[in-house]
């Protein structure tokens, strides 16, 4: 049988809340519940995945907002979360005294909307009032509302805006940046508002006037206002797409003040800096640089730049966040994360030094500082087999242990390693394995779970995952993380090697972590399993395509499949810029190569499937998993749909849900992967 042409039979499943489609996927739902719910072990693993995401005693991260500590929690009795604060004092005490400032299940109840929460922006300096953000049910879109912290309510003729994918920000007491929804012709092809418009408190907002436009084939228009007192400036900025930018400081005289560095560059002001991050060579730097100007000599016309940080072939740039008078910079050398103190002397020129040690194959981040006021930090170090454990300290004092997460699955006999597989043109590919110990005498080839993304830059960092311990590690699995290009682990060049027409080189290094791995003894085809959602999705979608005789079962999660139509299905026109353009003719021809829902068809044998994803995914449309599963079936090959009614792009809008989604993924990779290979199978 054929390919899928252009005239796509399964486009009805593309009606998100269409009665027949959603008859449809609710056989589906029911046909993988009866296949893998129903197992005899399955109640008790989501239970115990439950139990780990709703531990009280997990450690709750805060963001500072003057004198208090904000943080959102879930737990058992707290499904959709509440929001709440306490100090410093209180947080350093194992059983914190929290201030409720927020309970979003009881907001829930009142209104009988499934709120899902997205978000506050406080206003500053007082930290008085907030612009709360919610969700139904999960999706991008959101609500938004003003909020009085004093007496814990909504502002009556407060600022409000209805259900739109808006962006909004303070200005002053009575006054904020928004864009949103205003009507026909005001938002991007991919959804994201297109105009930036000046709010004062107590006026309509159709009437707020307009300081800035973007063009409708742009992804979106933004604006913000700068607080830090002596330094109060407003800047608007255009996302060209993806990774192109324009931005711009607004004078009070309304005109608009080209910042002039590259348009992939990243850039922003911080006082009198201008803190440019590269992702193309400029200036004699090479991309992945981060340099620093000053402001103002630079809006003058001077290129001086200070050179904050220079790549080379095994370091990358990971972030870098400021305190009051310094920066912490977050590096990565072979995917391992090290932090150094930036600071700028008065006389010119900055020094560094490191600012704590960080064990091997671990993972640092800088959580929060507060850079309008001291040189305060939160540090959170982990590992695949190292819990969490949140630092807190002053550059030039000591720093504490905060909080330490408890253990959460048994690490005996397990360990972390590194590890690099030879790309077919050369390339070295890092991975991690975690898993039992493998010394000579021990039990040979186990089952594992490879797990890749390779998109948009995004680098996957050393992390301790309690939820995979307890399923697949606790069993006896082995759990693999690839490092493959279209990544940022190795900086933009990293990115750029997988992008638009270069996309296979990604699939290319995932496929070598899988050969290495049965090369090296850990595993074997059949007891191999992979796992990737959003574009991770479009990645398994590739190995299932390309690679089926490497692995004995795939999960595809929140996916893209349909890469000849993901420009005109929700956000997916803001996505060009990475894989490429269906309408350009250049384009068509490697999309069609690349979109396995073209590619499935009745003469090869693909390993079992199971495909999830939301209804209130208004981010990547659900018809990429409805589609790929009504293709699949067709063609008479294993497959199983979950498709859950809520959480958007998560794919779960609370603990119960993704505690069930975990389960199911995990029943239906141990069931296909935890048995000897048959004899025809091979190897």
């Amino acid at each position: 049988m054929r390919c899928v042409s252009d005239e796509d039979p399964y486009l009805w499943l593309e009606d998100i809340e269409g009665e027949a489609a959603l008859r449809w996927v609710a056989e589906r739902n029911a046909e993988t519940d009866a296949a893998l719910a129903a197992d005899a072990g399955f109640a008790e693993l989501k239970e115990r995945l439950r139990a780990v995401l709703d531990a009280s005693d997990r450690i709750p991260y805060t963001v500072r907002h003057g004198t208090f500590l904000y943080n959102f929690w879930r737990d058992a009795g707290n499904a959709r979360g509440v929001w709440r604060r306490t100090t410093l004092e209180q947080y350093r005490k194992d059983a914190p005294e929290w201030e409720i400032l927020l309970d979003v299940d009881a907001l829930a109840a009142a209104e009988d909307e499934k709120w899902i929460w997205a978000g506050a922006r406080l206003r500053h300096p007082d930290h008085d009032r907030a612009l709360v953000c919610l969700s139904r049910d999960g999706g991008d879109a959101v609500v938004v509302r003003e909020y009085d912290l004093a007496a814990r309510a909504f502002v009556e003729g407060g600022f409000r805006v209805a259900e739109a994918k808006t962006r909004i920000g303070w200005i002053d007491a009575d006054t904020v940046f928004v864009g949103t929804d205003f009507g026909p012709g005001s938002l991007t092809d991919a959804g994201y508002p297109r105009t930036v418009r000046r709010w004062r408190r107590g006026t309509p907002l159709e009437d707020a006037p307009q300081v800035f436009e973007a063009g409708t084939g742009d992804v979106a228009a933004w604006a913000w206002h700068d607080t830090t007192p002596g330094f109060e400036r407003d800047f608007v900025a255009r996302w060209l797409d993806f990774f192109r930018s324009e931005m711009f400081l607004l004078t009070p005289e309304a005109t608009l003040v080209r910042i002039d560095v590259p348009d992939d560059a990243s850039a922003y002001a911080h006082r009198g800096h201008l803190i440019v991050t590269l992702k193309s060579d400029w200036l004699g730097r090479p991309a992945g640089s981060l340099l620093a100007f000053d402001f103002d000599a630079f809006l003058a016309g001077d290129r001086t730049a200070e050179v904050l940080f220079t790549p080379d072939e095994r370091t990358a740039l990971s972030g870098h966040s400021w305190t009051r008078h310094h920066l912490l910079l977050e590096t990565m050398r072979d995917v391992s994360t090290r932090i150094e103190v930036l600071t700028p002397s008065d006389g010119g020129g900055w020094t560094r030094r490191p600012l704590a040690d960080v064990p091997a194959l671990s993972a640092v981040t800088v959580v929060d500082t507060d850079p309008d006021v001291s040189d305060e930090f939160f540090l959170d170090v982990s590992g695949f087999l190292q819990p969490s454990a949140l630092h807190h300290g002053w550059i030039d004092a000591d720093t504490e242990t905060l909080k330490q997460a408890p253990a959460r699955f048994d690490t005996a006999g397990l360990t972390a390693e590194q590890f690099f597989a030879t790309s077919p043109d050369g390339t070295r590919v890092p991975y991690f394995v975690i898993g039992p110990d493998r010394s000579p005498d021990g039990p040979g080839p186990r089952p594992a779970l490879l797990h890749g993304y390779g998109g948009f830059e995004v680098s996957l960092t050393p992390s301790y995952d309690a939820v995979t311990g307890r399923a697949w590690l606790e069993r006896g699995g082995t759990y693999v993380v690839a490092n493959i290009r279209g990544g940022g682990e190795y900086g933009p060049d990293w990115h750029r090697a997988a992008l638009g027409a270069r996309r296979p080189r990604a699939y290319e290094d995932f496929a070598a972590v899988a050969g290495d791995l049965v090369a090296r003894g850990i595993t074997t085809p059949a007891m191999l399993g992979a796992t990737g959602g959003s574009n991770g999705g479009l990645l398994m979608g590739a190995m299932l395509t390309r690679y089926p005789h490497l692995f004995g079962a795939i999960v595809v999660q929140v996916p893209l499949l349909d890469m000849l139509r993901f420009h005109k299905l929700l956000a997916g026109s803001s996505w060009t810029a990475e894989f490429g353009n269906p309408d350009t003719e250049a384009d068509r021809p490697h999309l069609r190569e690349i979109s396995p829902y073209h590619q499935f068809t009745a003469d090869r044998v693909y390993p079992p499937v199971l495909l999830t994803t939301s209804t209130r995914d208004d981010r990547v449309h659900p018809g990429h998993a409805r589609k790929a599963a009504a293709r699949l079936r067709e063609l008479g090959h294993p497959v199983l749909l979950h498709e859950n009614t809520g959480g958007g792009h998560a794919g779960a809008g609370d603990n119960e849900q993704s505690a069930h989604n975990e389960a199911l993924t995990h029943t239906f990779l141990w069931r296909h992967l935890a048995r000897p290979a048959r004899p025809d199978e091979g190897d």
